[in-house]
């Protein structure tokens, strides 16, 4: 019994074909159902059909045949837009995994961000900003969508009020008695301890 069922299975596998191939990016022009659209308009010849969410995004630009000299990076916070299809050399991003370089011609890419440093490096100028976590999504044409939770500029940033913080949080932590008081204190030595390694590093 179960052999055939094998053989069911590996027939309708190999005959079976997809309607829609497997990738990451969106179409370069949205595509349109006209199978639908035809037995649309022969049901309800006075309306237009309805419209599905890809028809109003605007399309993705084509995946270059060669590598960009430039990365395009969008850098967005939910109060604010820092960057906005600015062009850049190199973006490093500080990325649960590690320090994470994007350069262009980067491979798709999706990576959460932990609290660290940020930097765009645009020539022989950087400019860097302290994030306290998000998410960096790297596209295969050379764009680069960054979105932080909260985002400073690292030269806004007083050190003493950091390491304050930072004494003020371990002391939290090493007197906590819940679980929740020791990870609210946590959370605080961790936040504190990434932007005092960003100022003196």
């Amino acid at each position: 019994m179960f052999r055939h069922g094998s053989r069911q299975l590996l027939a309708r596998a190999t005959t079976m074909r997809w309607r829609r191939p497997f990738s990451t990016g969106l179409p370069a022009e949205p595509r349109v159902d006209s199978t639908f659209v035809e037995a649309w308009k022969k049901l309800i010849p006075n309306t237009e059909p309805p419209k599905t969410p890809s028809a109003f995004m605007d399309p993705r630009p084509a995946t270059p045949s060669s590598i960009p000299t430039k990365l395009t990076v969008n850098f967005v916070l939910p109060y604010s837009s820092e960057l906005s299809g600015k062009e850049v050399d190199m973006v490093i991003i500080p990325a649960t995994t590690g320090q994470m370089g994007v350069l262009p011609g980067h491979v798709a890419t999706i990576a959460e961000l932990k609290p660290g440093l940020l930097s765009v490096h645009e020539g022989n100028d950087v400019t860097k900003y302290f994030v306290s976590g998000g998410f960096a999504f790297v596209h295969a044409n050379s764009f680069a969508d960054i979105i932080a939770i909260e985002a400073v500029p690292l030269d806004q940033i007083d050190p003493t009020l950091v390491q304050k913080g930072l004494t003020e949080f371990t002391q939290k932590l090493s007197t906590a008695s819940t679980d929740v008081e020791k990870a609210e204190a946590q959370i605080g030595v961790d936040v504190h301890s990434a932007l005092n390694a960003a100022l003196t590093g």
